[in-house]
C-alpha cells in the first residue's frame, strides 16, 4: 500500500559504493580498540596479577565489568537508529563514546596504584573496608569505560550494515576486523617499548617503577585512539550511508522506537539460535585472555614486555586469517561452513597450546599463539559476516547491539571464568602447566559446541521472518 507520506517524501539521491582507500580508513577505529584491548586485558592485567599481587578473581572481575552492562549496547544501538547526534545517526555516538572510554581507562590506572599502596601497608592483600571500597570503585570505573565502548563500536558495526550490500560484506569485515588486529600488534609492540625498563621476572616490581611508564602509556594511546577515531568516520556516513533508502521508518514521524525494534528482533527463533552460538563461541575464544599473559611469565619464565608481545604473535595469525578468511576462503566455502571450520581448527589449536607447555619453550608458545590466531580469524570473519546479514535495515542498530550483548556478555564470563578457572585449578594440581591447561581445555569443549549450535542457524528464515514482523508493525500502525 501507497501511503502519502510515501508520495510526500523526498527522493534519496544514490549514493556511491565505498572504496577500498575508505574501508582502510574505517577499519583506524578498530584499530584504535586493538591498542585499548591490549592496555587493560593484556597490561593492566599481567601489572595487576603478576606485579602487584592481586588476585586473579578479583582482578578477572573488575576487567570484565564492562562486559556485564553489555544491555546497554542494545539501548545504544537502537538510540543510534532513532536519535541522530550532532548531525549523523552513528558518527556523533562513535567520537563521544570514544572520548569518554579514554578518560576512564586512565582513571582506572590511578585507582590501581591505590589498592597496590593499601597492599603494601597489609603486607599482601587482605579483603577489609579500603580494599573493597578500591575495588567497587575500579569495578564502577570499569563499568563507565564499558558504557562509552558500547555507545562507539556499537553504531560504528551498524554504520558497516549502512555503507554495504551482502555480497561485499565479507571484504569489508575482512580488511575493518584486520585493523583491529593491527591495533592489538601496534599495542602489543608500543607495550614493550614503554615497559622495557621495568621488566623484572620472578619478582614484584616496585611500585614506584612501574607507576611512570604505564602512566605515561594509559594517557598517550587513548588520545591516539580518538584522533583515529575522527580520521576513520570523517565524512562517511553522509557520503555512503543508505540507512535512509533502506528504512521503512526513517522519514516517519513516530520512527523506530526499542518496543518496535523489539518485536522485530522477537519474531524469529533464530534470532535465538545465533546469539546462543555467539555466546558459546565467544567464551570459547576469549577464556584463556585473563590467564595468558599470567602463563607466559609463570610457565614460561617470560617478562612483561615479552608477554605483552604474545598479542603481536597473535595477531599477526589472526591478521592473516582475516584477510584469507574474507578474500579466498568465505567466496568458496561459503560464510557458515568457514566459521565452522575455524572453530574447529580454534579447538585444535588449544590442545597445540597446552603441548607448548611442556617445552617450557617460549618460541613454541608464540608460535602456537600465531597458528591459533589464523584459526581464530577463520572463525570470526565467518561469524562476524554471519552477523551483518543476520541484521534487519531498519532495526541495524538494535541488532548489532544484540549481537554486541551476546559477544560482551561472553567475554565477560570468558575473562571472569578465566582467572576463577585458574585459581581453582591452582587449589587442584600443584603443577602451574596443569592449572593452566584446564583452562585450555574447557574452551577446545566449548568450540566444539559451538558448531553444533550453528548447525540450526538458518539465514533465509531469518529474513523472511523479519521482513513480515516489520510489514506487520507498519500495517498495524496505519490501520490503527
Amino acid at each position: 500500500m501507497i501511503t502519502t507520506d510515501d508520495l510526500l517524501k523526498p527522493e534519496i539521491p544514490p549514493k556511491p559504493q565505498i572504496e577500498l582507500p575508505t574501508i582502510f580508513r574505517l577499519g583506524l577505529f578498530n584499530l584504535g580498540l586493538g591498542m585499548m584491548s591490549v592496555l587493560t586485558v593484556a597490561v593492566l592485567n599481567r601489572v595487576m596479577i603478576s606485579e602487584l599481587g592481586i588476585p586473579g578473581g578479583v582482578t578477572a572481575g573488575v576487567i570484565a565489568a564492562p562486559y556485564f552492562i553489555a544491555p546497554a549496547r542494545v539501548w545504544f544501538g537502537q538510540l543510534s537508529d532513532a536519535k541522530p547526534l550532532f548531525g549523523t545517526h552513528r558518527t556523533g555516538y562513535v567520537l563521544t563514546g570514544t572520548a569518554v572510554f579514554g578518560v576512564m581507562v586512565f582513571a582506572a590506572v590511578q585507582v590501581v596504584w591505590q589498592l597496590a599502596r593499601v597492599m603494601e601497608t597489609t603486607g599482601g592483600w587482605v579483603w577489609n573496608q579500603q580494599t573493597t571500597l578500591l575495588t567497587i570503585l575500579l569495578a564502577g570505573i570499569f563499568a563507565l569505560y564499558g558504557l562509552a565502548v558500547s555507545a562507539s563500536s556499537t553504531p560504528f558495526t551498524a554504520m558497516l550494515v549502512d555503507i554495504s550490500e551482502e555480497d561485499n560484506r565479507s571484504k569489508i569485515v575482512a580488511i575493518v576486523w584486520s585493523m583491529l588486529m593491527v591495533g592489538i600488534v601496534i599495542g602489543g609492540i608500543s607495550g614493550k617499548v614503554f615497559l622495557k625498563n621495568i621488566d623484572q621476572v620472578g619478582t614484584l616490581t616496585p611500585l614506584e617503577a612501574l607507576q611512570g611508564p604505564i602512566n605515561t602509556l594509559f594517557l598517550i594511546v587513548p588520545c591516539i585512539v580518538w584522533g583515529l577515531a575522527a580520521i576513520a568516520t570523517w565524512g562517511v556516513e553522509k557520503r555512503y550511508s543508505l540507512y535512509a533508502s533502506r528504512s521503512s521508518f526513517n522519514e516517519r514521524s513516530d520512527g523506530m522506537t526499542l518496543g518496535k525494534a523489539l518485536k522485530v528482533l522477537t519474531s524469529s527463533r533464530q534470532t535465538g539460535f545465533f546469539f546462543s552460538f555467539l555466546l558459546v563461541m565467544t567464551i570459547g575464544l576469549f577464556l584463556q585472555e585473563a590467564v595468558l599473559e599470567p602463563y607466559g611469565g609463570e610457565v614460561f619464565g617470560m617478562s612483561i614486555g615479552e608477554t605483552t608481545a604474545l598479542n603481536s604473535f597473535w595477531g599477526m595469525g589472526i591478521l592473516l586469517g582475516y584477510g584469507t578468511t574474507g578474500f579466498l576462503v568465505v567466496p568458496r566455502l561459503g560464510k557458515k561452513n568457514t566459521t565452522k571450520l575455524g572453530c574447529l581448527l580454534v579447538a585444535i589449536c588449544f590442545l597445540i597450546i597446552i603441548s607448548a607447555g611442556f617445552t617450557q619453550n617460549p618460541l613454541a608458545l608464540k608460535s602456537a599463539m600465531f597458528v591459533f590466531g589464523i584459526a581464530a580469524g577463520f572463525a570470526t570473519i565467518g561469524a562476524i559476516s554471519l552477523m551483518l546479514d543476520l541484521t534487519a535495515a531498519e532495526t541495524a542498530g538494535t541488532f548489532i547491539g544484540v549481537w554486541g550483548l551476546a559477544q560482551a556478555l561472553a567475554r565477560a564470563i570468558a575473562i571472569w571464568s578465566g582467572g576463577s578457572i585458574l585459581d581453582l585449578g591452582r587449589f587442584l594440581f600443584k603443577a602451574p602447566l596443569l592449572a593452566y591447561s584446564s583452562v585450555f581445555v574447557l574452551q577446545a569443549l566449548g568450540m566444539l559446541l559451538a558448531i553444533a549450535i550453528l548447525d540450526r542457524v538458518d539465514v533465509q528464515e531469518f529474513q523472511s521472518t523479519s521482513k513480515q514482523a516489520i510489514a506487520t508493525i507498519m500495517e498495524s500502525e496505519l490501520d490503527g
